[in-house]
């Protein structure tokens, strides 16, 4: 985590916890010749546009006092969308029955990727069921190994 999404993190806690929303993710990137800070949130049943504008504005408010970025950028505060990233041990919990996309840091039974079901998460171990041709198997991934990860649109 770089210094300007660990600061951007501390300064936007306090934020969430008070409108009861969650931290999904923050990214600072350089898109062409702009930098843009983006703040992904979220909470059961999704976040509105009118939720986002009110983070938005209060961050951006704490991001002018404290000014942890020299450069000029662009900051966007939204839903993190259907494919949201999924990056704690939470969020793993949290979506045990979920359709996801793995990717893994080392082949693990000879594969890097995996698009699949959570059966379980225990003891740091996604339990993963997924398709190989038309035979279901499983494949458990140690949480450590996770490279990156996010729920899947399936069209069943």
């Amino acid at each position: 985590m770089s210094k300007i999404t660990k600061h951007t993190e501390e300064l936007v806690t306090p934020i969430l916890t008070k409108m009861d929303l969650e931290l999904v993710d923050i990214v600072f990137e350089k898109e062409g010749a702009n930098s843009f800070l983006r703040v992904y949130i979220d909470k059961a049943g999704g976040v509105d546009i009118e939720e986002c504008s009110k983070v938005s504005e209060q961050l951006s408010e704490k991001l002018d006092e404290a000014d942890p970025i020299t450069e000029a950028y662009f900051l966007e505060v939204s839903s993190p969308g259907v494919e949201r990233p999924l990056k704690k041990k939470e969020d793993f919990q949290a979506h045990v029955g979920s359709y996801v996309y793995i990717k893994s840091f080392e082949p693990i039974s000879g594969e890097k990727e995996f698009t699949g079901t959570i059966k379980e998460f225990e003891n740091d171990t996604i339990y993963l069921t997924y398709k190989d041709k038309t035979k279901e198997k499983e494949v458990e991934i140690p949480f450590a190994k996770v490279a990156k990860a996010h729920l899947a649109v399936t069209f069943d």
